[in-house]
């Protein structure tokens, strides 16, 4: 028997419904009766058409299609048909006078479906629908899995340049589907090129830089993101330098007595800048005067007089700089000729006497010594340029060696801006200075004698010691002590090196020494001869770094010595420059300390409130800045901080935030958790590493927010914060990182600078050093001060003893117990039980 052919459509869409429900389907497919000689224009036509969607974590996205006139409608995915309990149905009328059957279906795609059919493929679903008149199939739409790749392809990096030479940042992103888009940060700002026609982003995601400016001196940040995720890359410093160039000559002086005269002109056109060369060249020209020119060429009457009154002048002046010499050498006769006995070094001393059975007394004696102003010139090899004679300074004590009153003679790092400017600009002029910071907010400085003293950078751990007698008599030194941040110095480090300490400077380099001074500073690795291979690096006067000291494999030859502490290193020297401690790590084992920190705003003006957790080594140095920058933000700490062990396993650390109550705020992170790359906080040469967690607050009077933050390491140690507080009032933890103050002024001269008062070290190293049959010497000190671990190395210098006073000043200033020093000098039981009294006679 024949079928007409309008009733094909209408016998397919019963037998594929009576299939669906074969298959499992609860709900009754019904078809319209087939209508003879039906129109085309009676096909099913779609009002909505399933789109490409992507999927986004582990979240279903929903496909929809909606078609008149439609008796059925079922979607078909990568060929197959969805199952019909998998559709979610609604039927309708349209508004039309025929009243048209009108169909709208649903399903619904996991991840898994994806996944397990096609993995990271492409994926496809369509609609078909059903009328009396026929079938018509809507247009497929592709379901892709949304990521974004953690590492970049292509970061930016650091480049120095000079003005109005271009730049070019390149920027390749993750891999990411959907593929990512690329915007730039410049010193966290967004970079628009629509408002900055300088500066434009290239088709490969380039920052391009036409022309660099001064103002274009900034960190670069690429920033890579998609619905997914966002991505960023390693900051680049771009530095923007301008070498100096001369400007005019001045007009010739007058012609002078000696038939000269001279022009100048100065660096100034432009003056240099962030490091750019100085003008090359004299600064003033001389030439003989023509003979029509010069004033004077014959001697008459006046000339006469006056050649007299310079004569006199010139008597007089004589006679006085002989009196001054005069004078002097009597003061260093009576200063040099026996520093315990002068009344100078003992007029501030009492008489004292150390008794072990009252360890609680310490002895806080000072020495006023009366220097007068000097001024010295200081010829040292400070790595010379290649293209001029070695650098020469003339360096003056002035009032920073003038005697104070009270005994105590120190240098403030607070000295006139002027002062400080023209101590940085002096040192600039040369090569190995041009890294030094440009301010002095993390610099110290001061000038010193055979007396010695001491630098120190406040609230950063790092400190510089200057015993007795370590600058030879007669000489006078201006030293300084600088800290430098990580991106501003090229410190390699290779394979699984990393950075432990503060990158710190003391110098000028060259200059001579005859005692080690000590540096001290911290560092956040946590020793283990079996986990850790430490090195100390010194920069060379080239630029190059060097090895100068293995710790473990230490000789009595060394020129160095470290003395390791947990959280802290002391390394003697007795040639200045540039040091950094650097570990090798073993084992996964090898750990480092990590210091946690919260913080939030301490004003809450909008919806939006940002906690940022902060991820620095566990060193005081780090601390600071951070404190700095926070300060600087307006924000305040919201928690106690955390230590946490950072492994050497390869495996990035994770921050998360937990239990937000969903009735009072809501989290605008897209990810369950946010990561720091494990290399990013391996090398240690990167400042600052936070995440951000933004919450936004349903209604504006929201002012309580109780949470959880977890921060760990991938099978490793992790921490977790219980936050609290009200953000509009609750500041508990504001005094926990109040600045501690660390003896005062930074630097500080002679004997204030020491905690043993200098007769009473005078004594115990005549005592202590000569060898003890009854081992009542040096030896037995260091066992009962926990510093004989190296005893090879103290008994090497000329004085063991003074070696082990140094250390302690170092370790112990300013909060050290004298009681208890004095306590272990005399329990080692000397014959003279009044080895260590200051007579009414010595002083």
């Amino acid at each position: 028997m024949a079928v007409r052919p309008g009733l094909w459509p209408a016998i397919l869409g019963i037998v594929l419904a009576a299939w669906l429900r074969g298959s499992g389907a609860q709900q009754s497919a019904t078809v319209a009766s087939p209508v003879p000689g039906a129109s085309p224009d009676l096909l099913p036509h779609f009002l909505v058409e399933p789109e490409d969607v992507y999927i986004v974590k582990n979240k279903p996205v929903l496909l929809v299609c909606k078609a008149v006139p439609a008796t059925q409608i079922f979607f078909k995915c990568n060929g197959e048909w969805v199952r019909q309990v998998d559709h979610v149905t609604e039927r309708s009328t349209d508004g039309s006078s025929a009243g048209l059957p009108t169909m709208e279906v649903r399903i619904n795609v996991s991840r898994q479906q994806v996944e397990k059919v096609f993995g990271l493929e492409e994926y496809w679903c369509q609609c078909v629908a059903w009328s009396s008149s026929g079938t018509t199939k809507s247009q497929k739409a592709y379901i892709r899995i949304a990521y974004l790749r953690k590492n970049f392809e292509q970061e930016p990096l650091a480049k120095e340049v000079s003005l109005e030479q271009g730049i070019v940042l390149p920027c390749r992103p993750p891999e990411g589907i959907p593929p990512a888009e690329v915007e730039w940060l410049r010193n966290e700002d967004l970079v628009d090129p629509s408002l900055d026609p300088n500066v434009y982003i290239t088709r490969e995601h380039s920052l391009v830089v036409r022309q660099a400016r001064l103002a274009d001196t900034a960190n670069y940040t690429c920033v890579a993101k998609n619905i997914v995720a966002r991505r960023r890359s390693a900051s680049a410093a771009v530095i923007v330098y301008v070498d100096g160039s001369w400007g005019s000559w001045s007009k010739w002086s007058a012609c002078g007595l000696d038939c000269t005269h001279w022009r100048s002109r100065e660096c100034s056109d432009p003056a240099p800048r962030n490091g750019g060369e100085e003008c090359r060249g004299a600064d003033l020209d001389t030439r003989n005067c023509t003979s029509d020119l010069c004033l004077h060429t014959a001697s008459g009457p006046e000339d006469v007089a006056l050649y007299i009154g310079l004569v006199a002048v010139a008597v007089c002046l004589i006679l006085l700089l002989l009196v001054l010499i005069l004078i002097y050498c009597r003061k260093k006769e009576g200063l040099d000729s026996d520093v315990a006995d002068s009344s100078i070094l003992t007029s501030g001393f009492q008489p004292v006497s150390i008794k072990p059975n009252k360890a609680d007394n310490p002895h806080l004696l000072t020495i006023q010594p009366d220097l007068s102003t000097t001024t010295t010139t200081y010829q040292g090899s400070l790595c010379p340029r290649q293209d001029g004679p070695s650098p020469k300074f003339q360096l003056s004590n002035g009032h920073l060696l003038s005697p104070l009153g009270g005994g105590r003679h120190t240098l403030h790092h607070s000295s006139p801006t002027s002062e400080a400017e023209d101590f940085v600009s002096r040192l600039s002029t040369q090569n190995y200075f041009r890294t030094l910071p440009r301010g002095t907010s993390n610099m110290a400085y001061g000038t010193f004698n055979f007396l010695g003293g001491r630098l120190m950078i406040p609230n950063t751990g790092i400190s510089l010691l200057i015993p007795p007698d370590a600058i030879p008599r007669g000489k006078i030194y201006e030293i300084y002590l600088t800290l430098h941040k990580p991106e501003d110095v090229r410190l390699p480090l290779a394979g699984c090196q990393t950075l432990l300490s503060p990158i710190v400077s003391c110098g000028p380099p060259g200059v001579l020494l005859t005692r080690p001074v000590i540096l001290a500073m911290d560092h956040c690795g946590e020793p283990s001869p079996d986990s850790w291979s430490l090195h100390l690096k010194k920069q060379s006067c080239e630029g190059s770094w060097e090895d100068v000291l293995h710790l473990g494999e230490e000789s009595p030859s060394h020129l160095y010595y470290c003395q390791l502490e947990a959280g802290a290193c002391y390394v003697f020297t007795e040639q200045l420059g540039r040091f950094a401690l650097v570990g090798e790590a073993l084992s996964v084992a090898a750990t480092k300390r990590l210091k946690l920190l919260l913080f939030a705003p301490v004003a809450c003006t909008s919806l939006e409130y940002n906690i940022r957790v902060y991820c620095l080594h566990d060193t005081h140095d780090a601390l600071k800045e951070v404190l700095q920058l926070e300060k600087q933000l307006g924000g305040q700490l919201i928690q106690e901080p955390r230590v946490l062990h950072f492994k050497d396993s390869y495996h990035s650390l994770r921050l998360s935030i937990h239990d937000v109550p969903s009735s009072l705020w809501k989290s605008k992170v897209l990810v369950s958790y946010q990561e720091i790359p494990f290399y990013h906080i391996w090398n240690g040469t990167q400042q600052h590493l936070h995440c951000t967690f933004t919450l936004e607050r349903v209604n504006p009077s929201t002012s309580d927010l109780a949470c959880k933050v977890w921060v760990w390491q991938v099978e490793g140690d992790g921490q977790s914060f219980n936050i609290n507080f009200n953000i509009t009032k609750d500041t508990r933890f504001a005094e926990l990182l109040a600045l501690e103050s660390e003896g005062g002024v930074p630097a500080l001269v002679g004997p204030s600078a020491f905690k043993i008062p200098f007769l009473i070290r005078q004594k115990i190293i005549t005592s202590l050093d000569p060898p003890c049959s009854r081992g009542a010497d040096w030896r037995t000190l260091a066992q009962k001060l926990h510093l004989d671990s190296h005893l090879s190395f103290f008994a090497s210098k000329p004085s063991p003893t003074a070696m082990l006073l140094n250390l302690w000043e170092a370790r112990h200033f300013p909060n050290g117990n004298l009681g208890q020093l004095a306590a272990a000098v005399a329990g080692l039981g000397q014959p003279d039980a009044g080895l260590f009294t200051v007579s009414e006679a010595e002083c």
